[in-house]
């Protein structure tokens, strides 16, 4: 559809916005995606915002601010779900006997047309972008409700209170039932949108709960109440693409899902547990190759920087990587197999699970079901001439021996841990049943982390160091933090994606030889911070005064490392 009214190319020239020659590329465009505001962002003629209040103003429309705004309860209900998502129109209220609604193209006729059938009443039209009026939606109606909309009115699923009735879904018949597929679609498309790296569907008593992992935070997801009712449907379909017996709800089961979504291929790793009202699925969303972070970009000081890239270029040693699950390990092994992956080094990982593909290395999906275990894969790496070897985890003494036996024969072995801070690897090695002085020849250096959130920058808000939160022996260097504010940006939770802050000790001969006489992991910790170390709270306050990070958020990730 092409646009040639006189009219209308007369409100876009009073809009003040476009040249004689934008108008001209306008009259003949292409409607049919998004009508005439879609082909002015399309073509990066106007932002859409911009454009919308102009575009109201010459038209004598309403522009709403939809977060400030909240539809009335008597509007929501008067619209189906499939109809606002038809249209991508939100109802706002009904008022003098017209339902006002909210469109991001005024002019859609069929669209207005079409909701005043549905409402029965004439409409009034506000304007509001497309993201803002999808975000609203959502928000009100639930991610995929016109899916479960659509499947409550097909009768395909029994939506009675009769528990027995609904686990008697025919599931082979719900594999190919487009509304379930196309609703669990879009809980995964709407994760991977958000940047979640878990996805928990959890049944409750009146209610399946569905949360994203955000940032390190859980959020709960917006979702149609009914819902509640195809729980077992739903469960049974993301078991049915995990390869997972459908029949067995006794027992934990573990799977993976394979998919394309936006040109990126993502694994998905898929965890059931049976509960009190059913089997909790949890999702853990891996993007299989993608633009892996720099050693450059990690955040580090430029103390711990050139540490680590000299640590990183040696021919041999251990470097370990230790903290908690979820605080970015495995993204500075990456950052640090991607700053010396060359082709004249042969690369070997063993990994559970292979979270990102990285091109030129070797890497082996770890399987412990049939006996491929990490010492087992360590084992055969040294028979395969590597030069460097990563191993995802030390577990077990086993594996610890080996890695040390690997390093003190010529290879580099980078790994991880689970300790509080760095000092505490060495203690972790020999309890694991590690000589200490093949722990004090072996580990060349050990970078401890924690992942913090991000403030978001675009709100972002200068306040007062209260001086009871300072806990570091020297005057702070300004008296001044950031706090969290909240904005649209980052949904107004005042912070948007996360960092790491790092504590890197270099074993020096003074610390090697503390290693070997056993001495505590407190006086390890003084003589490394003595020889340069700053601690992960000290990392983390020098986060926190350049604005990347608040002070509530150093104290919550660094509460057990002080």
């Amino acid at each position: 559809m092409s646009l040639q009214n006189n009219f209308l190319m007369n409100l876009l020239k009073r809009t003040g916005l476009f040249t004689p020659a934008q108008l001209e590329i306008l009259s003949t465009a292409d409607l049919s995606d998004g009508g005439i505001t879609g082909a002015i962002v399309r073509l990066e003629m106007a932002r859409e915002a911009d454009f919308l209040e102009k575009f109201a103003e010459v038209l004598s429309l309403d522009y709403v601010d939809l977060s400030k705004v909240r539809p009335t309860d008597e509007a929501l209900v008067l619209l189906p779900a499939r109809a606002v998502f038809q249209y991508n129109a939100l109802p706002l209220k009904i008022e003098n006997g017209k339902l006002n609604i909210v469109l991001s193209d005024p002019i859609n006729v069929a669209a207005s047309e079409g909701i005043r059938q549905v409402a029965g009443m004439p409409v009034r039209i506000s304007v509001a972008p497309t993201d803002e009026i999808d975000k609203a939606i959502k928000k009100y109606y639930g991610v995929g409700a016109e899916a479960i909309e659509k499947m409550i009115e097909d009768g395909r699923y029994d939506v009675s209170d009769d528990e027995a009735n609904i686990s008697k879904i025919d599931v082979n018949e719900m594999g190919q039932e487009a509304s379930i597929v196309r609703f669990v679609n879009q809980i995964i498309a709407e994760a991977d949108r958000q940047g979640a790296t878990d996805i928990h569907v959890e049944p409750m008593e009146t209610e399946l709960r569905i949360r994203y992992r955000i940032d390190g935070m859980l959020h709960k997801v917006d979702v149609p109440p009914q819902i509640n009712k195809l729980k077992a449907a739903i469960i049974s379909r993301l078991k049915v693409m995990a390869n997972l017996d459908i029949a067995e709800k006794r027992l934990p089961m573990d799977g993976r899902i394979g998919i394309r979504l936006n040109g990126e291929d993502i694994d998905i790793r898929v965890s059931t547990c049976p509960t009190a009202y059913g089997e909790s699925v949890s999702l853990r969303l891996l993007q299989k190759a993608g633009n892996f972070v720099q050693l450059k970009d990690l955040g580090m000081s430029e103390r711990d920087y050139n540490l680590t890239r000299k640590l990183i270029s040696r021919p041999n040693g251990i470097i370990l990587v230790t903290g908690p699950t979820g605080s970015g390990k495995s993204t500075s092994l990456y950052a640090f197999l991607h700053e010396i992956n060359k082709v004249n080094v042969r690369i070997m990982t063993a990994e559970d699970p292979i979270e990102y593909e990285m091109a030129g290395i070797n890497q082996v999906l770890v399987r412990s079901d049939i006996g491929l275990t990490f010492a087992r894969a360590l084992r055969a790496f040294l028979r395969q001439d590597p030069d460097i070897i990563m191993v995802g985890e030390i577990r077990d003494g086993e594996t610890a021996e080996i890695a040390i036996n690997a390093s003190l024969t010529g290879h580099l072995v980078f790994s991880t841990l689970h300790t509080n801070d760095a000092a505490g690897a060495f203690a972790r090695l020999v309890d694991m049943g590690a000589e200490p002085f093949l722990v004090a020849s072996a580990v060349a250096g050990v970078l401890a982390q924690r992942l913090s959130r991000r403030l978001c920058p675009k709100c972002r808000a200068q306040a007062p160091l209260k001086m009871n939160w300072w806990d570091q022996p020297t005057p702070p260097p300004q008296d001044f933090v950031y706090t969290p504010v909240g904005c649209d940006a980052c949904t107004h939770t005042g912070y948007k994606g996360r960092g790491a802050i790092f504590e890197l000790l270099g074993v020096s001969e003074a610390i090697g030889s503390m290693i070997i006489g056993r001495r505590s992991s407190a006086e390890i910790r003084k003589a490394a911070m003595e020889e340069g170390m700053a601690t992960l709270r000290q990392d983390g306050w020098r986060k926190v005064f350049n604005g990347f990070t608040s002070v509530e958020e150093l104290m919550r990730v660094t509460e057990d490392a002080k």
